[in-house]
């Protein structure tokens, strides 16, 4: 019903930047909140950053002043710019989207997931 691809994972150096991707695709009338979650080796997933549909933020303490999530509602994609990369942000970066599909019913979907790898 509804796909999410993510896209723009890779290796950095600690001290760089990334650029995620999201784009949501298939039966969507509407989408609510989108997210950025992300789960390292041995860890349990956890939330990164949020946005609504009307461009509210949040964002986990470990990341605020460093990444930016923002929208293109047009184009029902998400991205998360991140700077100032450290080794501990090393994880697979999943993109979640609150849905509302053609028939109206609304459900989570996530994305199959992207590497970042930081090095130091």
């Amino acid at each position: 019903q509804v796909q999410l691809v993510e896209s723009g994972g890779g290796l950095v150096q600690a001290g760089g930047s990334l650029r995620l991707s999201c784009a949501a695709s298939g039966s969507i009338f509407r989408i609510n909140s989108m997210a950025w979650y992300r789960q390292a080796p041995g860890k349990q997933r956890e939330l990164v950053a949020t946005i609504a549909n009307y461009g509210i933020t949040n964002y986990a303490v470990s990341v605020k002043g460093r990444f930016s999530i923002s929208r293109d509602n047009a184009k029902n994609t998400v991205y998360l710019q991140m700077n100032s990369l450290k080794p501990e942000d090393t994880a697979v970066y999943y993109c979640n989207a609150n849905v509302q599909i053609m028939s109206r019913s609304t459900g989570f979907f996530w994305g199959q997931g992207t590497q970042v790898t930081v090095s130091s």
